[in-house]
């Protein structure tokens, strides 16, 4: 089953909490967890900011969401219990708690004003969407979404450039992800095309220790298929070579892949998809248009509170 949202675990929460004890908030994740069958796998799927776990910072949140309406109190740092409010809200036998069930206490509504401004509703905020995702699901959303599709005109992009362009971009992103040396030496070496199936060697680091040759096929729509990628391994024999990339602008068929996942040496097959992907993440015909930055609570400034104040 898919990970829980964050109002999904609201009530879930409020019941773990609803023997008056302390509880911490790594055991009622783990509690949580073992309730709704997460597996360790989910466990670890990260947000896209890949400093949290999803299920972690969504029960993070329907904590946060029960603190504001006052059904639990933070005792100390990650340590929590249930409220008078909140014993008299599981006496209510509830069938589910969420934000629209929150909205009842005016400590909640007064949470919730600044983040639901006018301009939201006069352009049509989607609120199926806002009923179920966390602010952080929101952000992620938001910013796969773009990602996606700036990836697909990048790609769009690509394949409508000239040859030549291709073998620019080409060393351009694998200087960026570190390999070919330099920027000059690595366009020296690539775009020598016509030598038996190979399209350029490169550096894979500055001392020339190892090398790394390249194969790049800017297609529009055909696959490359298992031929196509003999034909470069063929080459690499020729040239006693151990380390190939394949790029193109298309895809792989599923032989190809599984011809290239067999070989006893290493054949890094790239397609057009994950060529934008890399783009995107090199900062390879991509610039940076805004920056948001966001900040949580710093617990560990708030621990020495009730010390001196000189």
């Amino acid at each position: 089953m898919p990970i829980p949202d964050y109002q999904t675990l609201m009530l879930p929460l409020l019941k773990v909490a609803g023997d008056g004890k302390v509880h911490t908030k790594r055991d009622t994740v783990n509690e949580l967890a073992v309730q709704f069958g997460v597996s360790e796998a989910e466990r670890k799927e990260l947000l896209p900011s890949g400093k949290q776990e999803v299920f972690d910072n969504r029960v993070g949140w329907a904590r946060t969401y029960l603190k504001k309406a006052l059904l639990i109190d933070y005792v100390q740092r990650g340590q929590f219990r249930i409220t008078e409010r909140g014993i008299k809200v599981l006496a209510e036998n509830p069938e589910r708690i969420d934000v629209a069930y929150l909205s009842r206490f005016p400590e909640f509504i007064e949470f919730q004003r600044p983040a639901r401004p006018a301009a939201a509703e006069e352009n049509g905020t989607n609120e199926s969407a806002a009923e179920t995702d966390s602010p952080d699901d929101l952000m992620a959303t938001g910013y796969l979404n773009r990602r996606r599709q700036i990836e697909q005109d990048v790609l769009a992009k690509v394949k409508s450039c000239s040859p030549e362009f291709f073998e620019r971009l080409v060393v351009k992103l694998v200087t960026a992800i570190g390999y070919g040396g330099s920027l000059a030496d690595a366009g020296k070496a690539i775009g020598k095309s016509g030598d038996g199936g190979i399209d350029g060697v490169i550096k894979e680091d500055k001392l020339g220790l190892e090398q790394i040759y390249i194969q790049a096929k800017r297609w529009d729509s055909a696959s490359v298929g298992r031929p196509e990628i003999q034909k470069f391994v063929g080459a690499l024999h020729g040239k006693r070579a151990r380390k190939g990339i394949f790029l193109t602008t298309s895809s792989f068929t599923k032989d190809a892949e599984e011809y290239a996942a067999g070989l006893d040496f290493k054949v890094i097959l790239i397609d057009g998809l994950q060529l934008a992907e890399l783009m995107f993440d090199y900062g390879v015909g991509v610039s940076t248009e805004s920056t948001y930055v966001v900040k949580h609570i710093d617990s560990d400034f708030f621990e020495d509170e009730g010390g001196t104040n000189g």
